[in-house]
């Protein structure tokens, strides 16, 4: 949208307008989803039009009114699903990671909750018909563990059908058996993952206003961002506000993270994909003492919550806890040099 559309909703002018387009509020929609408080600290205006802009966008968009479950349904043709490439697992989650959703995955160190995350990244960029959503991801690394040696591992890793397939979907030449064609096509693939490694929490919450630029960005160019992967979202909450004392502020700060995620999961047909970490409860006699942290702030705005469990050697037992349309259940994979493969 240009700049000089916005000028049309009451109180924005030239100067406003600039601002709000620095700030990626680009369009009505994402107006129309802001807070008045949000929108009036990003374009120094007071409260009172800050909410008179809001509503205008929401007339303009056509938002925020009640619609039949009939155009719900409608609607959620448009969500995709992002293949694991294991029957088993997609079986468990519905046929695939859902754009539109935050899907969390939590379990203790060594269980393979970054594996996961770069696996997502090679497979979102495969094409529709082998699973994945032929789109860029973007990684907000928060405890140094993205490595693009794995996402080379993972591309080889590929079945010769999906390789194949997606060579010519990008329209390179070459086999996949000449080695000068692979490095080309993991080239590819890593060029169209975008990295930045956060530093803090404030770092951390303000990449992902920036992650939903770069989604706007992307918006309408051939590779648009269909995934964005946070590893992980609570290590540098869980370092900094330690003590009941600083439990509320943490947990405020934690839902306004999460929400700036799922807008951009919305705004952009996008998948949220969270990993987190766990604590042992001390309390728990009987069953699995192993609980994430993050508390109810977390659990109640995923919308997929997978716990990922050690098992013998490479075999890990991936276990859906909660969904909104599934059933729980289980599922073995293996977490192998090549990445993620069936039991």
């Amino acid at each position: 949208m240009a700049e000089d559309e916005l000028e049309t909703l009451p109180g924005v002018g030239p100067a406003t307008a600039d601002k709000l387009v620095e700030s990626g509020y680009d369009n009505y929609q994402s107006i129309a989803v802001a807070s008045p408080g949000e929108l009036s600290n990003q374009a120094d205006i007071g409260d009172s039009t800050a909410s008179d802009i809001i509503n205008a966008a929401r007339d303009a968009a056509d938002v925020g009114g009640f619609e039949t479950g009939e155009t719900i349904l409608e609607r959620r043709q448009e969500i995709g699903k992002l293949s694991w490439q294991i029957d088993e697992v997609d079986d468990l989650l519905g046929g695939g990671m859902e754009t539109q959703s935050i899907t969390e995955v939590y379990g203790e160190f060594g269980a393979g909750k970054s594996q996961v995350t770069h696996q997502m990244a090679v497979n979102v960029q495969l094409p529709h018909e082998q699973g994945g959503l032929r789109g860029s991801a973007i990684f907000v690394d928060t405890e140094d563990t993205f490595r693009p040696e794995r996402i080379d591992d993972m591309v080889r890793g590929l079945d010769d059908e999906i390789l194949q397939a997606t060579l010519e979907d990008r329209e390179m030449e070459g086999s996949i058996d000449d080695e000068e064609t692979m490095e080309a096509l993991v080239a590819d693939f890593l060029d169209r993952i975008h990295v930045a490694k956060a530093f803090n929490s404030d770092h951390q919450i303000l990449l992902a206003e920036k992650a939903k630029e770069l989604a706007g960005e992307h918006e309408d160019s051939e590779w648009p961002v269909r995934m964005v992967c946070v590893d992980s979202l609570t290590a540098h909450f869980r370092a900094e506000y330690v003590g009941r004392g600083e439990l509320a502020e943490r947990q405020q700060k934690l839902n306004k993270h999460l929400h700036d995620l799922m807008r951009i999961g919305d705004l952009y047909n996008t998948s949220i994909l969270v990993t987190n970490q766990v604590a042992s409860n001390p309390d728990s006699y009987f069953g699995d003492p192993t609980q994430p942290i993050g508390g109810n702030i977390l659990g109640h705005t995923s919308t997929f919550r997978i716990y990922l469990r050690k098992s013998k050697g490479d075999k890990r037992i991936v276990r859906l806890v909660d969904a909104p349309n599934l059933a729980d259940g289980e599922a073995v994979m293996r977490v192998q040099n090549e990445g993620l493969k069936p039991e």
